[in-house]
């Protein structure tokens, strides 16, 4: 096989500590020669780690992706040396023979063949803004169970208010929920003197949920104590908003760019962005990217049957904001572009898959604009007088599919309506 790296590093990366084999090709002989050493996770120890690759003329290092402890390694040697993250499943190596040692050995002579497919690593800045994003996304995603719990503190203390609002979080709900929280004597039908709007129509029913509730002492302390998070979660969105405000001044262009697909607005933009980055030749294709992203079919094929063709886990982050923002487009009355691709491949194989195609559509269009720096503006976008015809063939083909209805009903519909459709 070809030796692709002559002068190369496998790294096994711990906690506390690595472990380096430098591995050097002679050019005559191509037989190698191998130097390990043993160095902790301190910033002097990761700086003579440095030195040493340096002083053996080693410029390229390859490293296992275990957890986070690869990031401050990565950090001290991105800007003189060239550093492969790899997937644990390209350079495991076999159970039952294997130490620190032989495992940096063979992460080297994995990637002394070139044999190792690195991991998209974005730049410092981009990484930045990453962190930030997804940090928020935890947040937000706390502040939803926040929700979930505070709902479910009033369900167990017998009170249906739930079930006549349309949200507990409303101005009316919250000042139900306040007076009954209170140390004040309770009096149902005061509640119905804080409804406001439409809410007044339900008084009976607002009545009828909270009547006879039973909530001791511990229990409104606790409602308190979730109240007072969902504020503090409020407060450090509201923080963390300002810092990746800060972060994504520099790439202005590139979010408007994204903002112009149907179903994507500044917040996903600016995920989209932290997650893949501005720098398209990073991956070879679309193709790759939506790879990259967990959106593509698997490949699982075995004495020619096909097995499961599910798409992977890749993409934690990414996709569910691709998802969300398909749901979004197939719903934009401004622009039925992937409203009706949706609509063809949700007829054939259902709305699940249609979904994911959708997103996998938005993030190939990402990939051309972010690589040309063009808006949105797809090839096969139908024009005013296509569009007029498509629905007026929609609209027919429900008129049928009604006509068809009503006459297995047994009601006889004219003749000249009949005419018309067929027409």
């Amino acid at each position: 096989m070809e030796i692709v790296y002559p002068i190369c590093c496998g790294v096994d990366v711990h906690k506390s500590f690595l472990v380096a084999t430098i591995i050097t090709t002679h050019p005559q002989s191509l037989e190698a020669s191998y130097q390990k050493k043993r160095f902790s996770t301190f910033n002097n120890s990761l700086l003579s780690f440095k030195k040493w690759l340096l002083e053996n003329n080693c410029r390229h290092v390859c490293m296992e992706s275990t957890g986070k402890y690869w990031i401050p390694v990565f950090n001290l040697l991105e800007d003189a040396i060239h550093v492969i993250i790899a997937n644990p499943k390209w350079v495991s190596v076999v159970k039952g023979n294997k130490d620190d040692v032989k495992d940096s050995k063979w992460i080297g002579e994995l990637f002394r063949l070139g044999l190792v497919p690195g991991s998209f690593i974005p730049d410092k800045k981009i990484r930045m803004l990453r962190e930030c994003t997804r940090y928020r996304c935890k947040m937000v995603a706390m502040k939803a169970s926040e929700k979930n719990r505070y709902q479910n503190a009033f369900t167990v203390c017998n009170v249906a208010l739930d079930s006549v609002v349309s949200s507990m979080f409303g101005k009316s709900a919250t000042a139900i929920v306040d007076y009954m929280i209170s140390d004040a004597p309770f009096d149902p039908l005061h509640c119905v003197t804080l409804l406001h709007g439409r809410l007044k129509k339900k008084s009976e029913q607002i009545v009828e949920a909270v009547e006879g509730f039973q909530m001791e002492a511990e229990q409104k302390q606790r409602i308190r104590c979730i109240q007072s998070h969902m504020q503090a979660l409020d407060i450090l969105i509201a923080q963390i908003d300002e810092v990746i405000n800060e972060l994504t001044a520099p790439f202005t262009s590139h979010l408007d760019l994204l903002c112009s697909i149907p179903g994507v607005k500044r917040l996903t933009a600016v995920s989209i962005l932290s997650e893949i980055g501005t720098d398209m030749s990073k991956f070879a294709s679309s193709k790759r990217l939506c790879s990259w992203a967990g959106l593509v079919p698997g490949n699982n094929q075995s004495a020619g049957k096909k097995k499961s063709v599910r798409i992977t886990r890749a993409g934690v982050y990414l996709k569910p904001t691709l998802i969300q923002a398909a749901h979004a487009a197939v719903r934009d009355k401004s622009c039925d572009y992937y409203g009706n691709k949706y609509q063809k491949i949700a007829n054939r194989r259902g709305k699940k898959k249609a979904i994911v195609a959708i997103a996998r559509m938005i993030l190939t269009a990402v990939f051309h604009m972010l690589q040309s720096g063009q808006s949105f503006q797809p090839g096969d976008l139908l024009n005013e007088e296509q569009l007029a015809d498509l629905r007026e063939k929609k609209h027919k083909n429900s008129l049928k599919e009604a006509a068809k209805l009503i006459q297995k009903a047994g009601i006889v519909l004219p003749e000249q309506f009949l005419l018309s459709l067929s027409g």
